[in-house]
């Protein structure tokens, strides 16, 4: 395996939102079984690629990965390895944990100058960005550089290329009020942990009148949050993509 090889799975699972660590040898010394820069990455499943020496070495670092993984937390892990500490080839190293979190991920309903925006922010801010828009001249890499993936389908049929649970976000800012609330109704047949609608508050009132009628319970009615983002006196959307990705990440950080 060779250090491209390695950083290539670290890009992919980076794009992906998916958990791992990278464990480093940052200092040997003697007849380490690897030396300074030998690089091993562990998955949020406990699989691993690359190794830092093997054996005992090997079986504490993926045991100190899981567990920094779980945390959030780096560490360092020092090796002698002489045969009063169990070892037997001699000398010591020090390896490096860092793990790397899972990104939230966030569903940006609508590919409009608010979605584009959003999209771009929050990208900026470490969430993995799906965009769901149905507009072929919209839903394109060219106008929303910071989408991880583009969804170019109806909102119903969109939920099923999409996974949301309680981590994740969801934002609505479609074109017209029957595919906000398609989205809103979608949204609340998951476990999204945030339903986010874009707009007035008298949009608010027709949408809780609409879901009142359908049977919608107050409880479930309560998790929609319309308008939504800060109130900062947002006008542009850039602006309005300020205020909606703050209280994202406010909600993220409070979490």
């Amino acid at each position: 395996m060779t250090d491209l090889e390695l950083f290539e799975e670290m890009a992919r699972l980076a794009r992906l939102g998916e958990p791992f660590a990278l464990a480093t040898v940052v200092v040997s010394s003697g007849s380490s079984p690897r030396k300074a820069g030998a690089k091993m990455l562990i998955r949020g499943d406990g699989s691993a690629l690359g190794t830092v020496g093997g054996g005992h070495v090997e079986q504490d670092t993926l045991a100190a990965a899981r567990a920094s993984l779980a945390e959030g937390t780096p560490r360092t892990l020092e090796f002698v390895l002489t045969e009063v500490h169990g070892y037997a080839c001699g000398g010591s190293m020090s390896v490096f944990i860092e793990p790397q979190g899972r990104r939230p991920l966030l569903v940006m309903f609508g590919a409009g100058h608010v979605g584009r925006a959003v999209t771009a922010l929050a990208h900026g801010c470490g969430f993995r960005v799906v965009v769901v828009d149905e507009r072929p001249e919209y839903a394109v890499p060219a106008l929303l550089p910071g989408a991880d993936e583009i969804v170019c389908a109806p909102v119903d049929a969109a939920f099923a290329r999409l996974t949301l649970d309680r981590e994740s976000f969801a934002v609505i800012a479609t074109p017209g009020h029957v595919h906000d609330f398609d989205a809103v109704r979608g949204c609340l047949a998951t476990e999204v942990g945030f339903i986010g609608l874009l707009g007035s508050r008298r949009k608010r009132e027709a949408l809780m009148k609409a879901l009142t009628e359908e049977g919608y319970e107050a409880v479930r009615q309560a998790r929609v949050v319309t308008p939504v983002g800060l109130d900062i006196g947002a006008q542009t959307p850039e602006e309005i993509a300020v205020s909606i990705v703050g209280q994202l990440v406010k909600l993220r950080r409070q979490a």
